[in-house]
C-alpha cells in the first residue's frame, strides 16, 4: 500500500498530529499499532454466545473488526480521536429519569449528529497529514467499518475499558464519540492506557436489565440502548417496566461512573440540545406525526431509528407512567395506529393502566 514519501521523524510527525486535532476541536489523539488479538477472542466468543442480538452486522465482518490490515490493506497504525459530546445545556439526567411523564433520551443524541461533524474532522486531519507525507493513504471512519473502536483507542492511550464495556479516559470520564483514521504510516505508538475500575461494580449493579452480566461483559439482548435503537421487532415483555421511561438509550452506567466526576462539557456547539429533547413530555412526543418526527430529527442520531420505533419506545415509556386521563388517552389515540409494531406496545400501555396494580396517578 504505501509509496516512497518523504516522512518526517516517527516521534515528531505524531507530535504534529496531536497538535493538529486539537486545533481541529478534538481533545485527544493517539496512535496504536493494528493487533488486538485478546480482543479479537472476545469479540469472538461474544458472537458465538449470540449477544451481539439482531445486529447482524456485528458478525458480517467476524475477526476483520480487530484486523484493520484486512478493511483496509496496508495498515500500520489507527490513528484514535476523541471528542466531548456532554451538552452544556441539558436538564439534568437525574432530573428526568425521575420524572415519568417525561421521555429520557441519551445525552449523546440531544444535539447534531455526531457521525458527520466527526468525520468531517477526521478528513480534514487527514488531508494535513498528506500535505506533510505526500503519497500516504488513509480512511477515516466514526461508527463506519468494522473496527475494535474501544479496544485500539485503549491501546492507543485514550482510556481503558470500564466493567460495562464503555472507554473511560481518567481525566475526562466516558462522555466522548470516538473515531479513527487507519494510515500507512509508521508513526510512534503511544503507551496503552492502564485499566482503573478496581474493586468497584457501580455499573453492574445500576443498570435496570441486568445487561452487564459480568465484568466487562456486556448482552446486548438485555441493554435498553440495544432495545430501543438497534431492535426493529418488539421490545421483549421481560423488559418494558425495567426501561421506565427511557425512550432512546441508556445512559445509567455512565451516569453512575465514579470517573465522570472529571467528564467535560463540550465545546462544540453543534453538540448543544435541540428542540428541548433533553427533558421532553412524553404525550407530546407521542402525537408527532412522521412528518414532524423528521422535521423535529432532522440532522439528528434519533431520526435513524424511524417514526414507528419512536412510537413503540414512547408507548412503552407510556406504561410505565403514572395513570392519568391523558396517558390513558393519548394512548387510545393509536390504538388502531396503522403499525402493527406499535398497536402491540400500545395495547401493552393500557393494560398497565387498567389491571388491578396500575400505576398511581400524581397528577391529573
Amino acid at each position: 500500500m504505501a509509496e516512497d514519501f518523504p516522512t518526517p521523524p516517527a516521534d515528531l510527525l505524531a507530535t504534529d498530529i496531536r497538535e493538529w486535532g486539537r486545533e481541529l476541536g478534538f481533545q485527544q489523539i493517539g496512535i496504536a499499532a493494528p493487533g488486538v488479538a485478546e480482543d479479537e477472542a472476545r469479540l469472538m466468543r461474544w458472537l458465538d454466545l449470540q449477544r451481539h442480538g439482531e445486529m447482524e452486522y456485528m458478525s458480517r465482518h467476524g475477526r476483520m473488526r480487530a484486523r484493520p490490515d484486512e478493511l483496509v490493506p496496508g495498515t500500520m497504525r489507527v490513528i484514535s480521536a476523541r471528542m466531548d459530546y456532554l451538552p452544556p445545556d441539558a436538564a439534568p439526567a437525574d432530573d428526568v429519569l425521575g420524572d415519568p411523564q417525561r421521555g429520557y433520551i441519551s445525552r449523546y443524541a440531544l444535539g447534531r449528529d455526531y457521525h458527520k461533524l466527526l468525520r468531517s474532522r477526521l478528513a480534514r486531519l487527514a488531508d494535513k497529514i498528506s500535505a506533510r507525507c505526500a503519497g500516504t493513504r488513509y480512511r477515516a471512519f466514526v461508527d463506519s467499518a468494522p473496527i475494535l473502536e474501544k479496544a485500539f483507542a485503549r491501546d492507543a492511550g485514550l482510556g481503558w475499558i470500564g466493567k460495562h464495556t464503555n472507554l473511560i479516559n481518567r481525566n475526562a470520564g466516558s462522555w466522548f464519540f470516538l473515531g479513527e483514521i487507519l494510515t500507512d504510516l509508521p508513526l510512534a505508538v503511544d503507551a496503552p492506557a492502564s485499566a482503573h475500575c478496581g474493586t468497584c461494580n457501580a455499573c453492574i449493579d445500576v443498570c435496570p436489565t441486568q445487561a452487564i452480566v459480568a465484568p466487562y461483559e456486556l448482552d446486548a439482548r438485555r441493554c435498553i440502548s440495544y432495545l430501543t435503537i438497534e431492535l426493529r421487532s418488539s421490545i421483549p415483555i421481560e423488559f418494558r417496566k425495567a426501561m421506565g421511561n427511557r425512550i432512546y438509550g441508556c445512559d445509567d452506567c455512565q451516569l453512575v461512573c465514579p470517573w465522570n466526576k472529571f467528564a467535560r462539557i463540550a465545546v462544540e456547539k453543534d453538540f448543544a440540545v435541540r428542540h428541548g429533547l433533553d427533558a421532553p413530555q412524553l404525550i407530546d412526543l407521542f402525537a408527532w406525526t412522521e412528518a414532524e418526527f423528521l422535521t423535529r430529527t432532522e440532522g439528528s442520531a434519533i431520526r435513524r431509528i424511524g417514526h414507528e420505533c419512536w412510537l413503540r419506545n414512547i408507548a412503552v415509556a407510556l406504561g410505565n407512567a403514572p395513570t392519568s386521563e391523558r396517558v390513558v388517552a393519548a394512548l387510545h389515540a393509536r390504538a388502531d395506529d396503522p403499525s402493527e409494531l406499535v398497536r402491540e406496545h400500545v395495547a401493552w400501555a393500557l393494560a398497565q393502566h387498567t389491571s388491578p396494580h396500575a400505576n398511581v396517578a400524581v397528577s391529573p
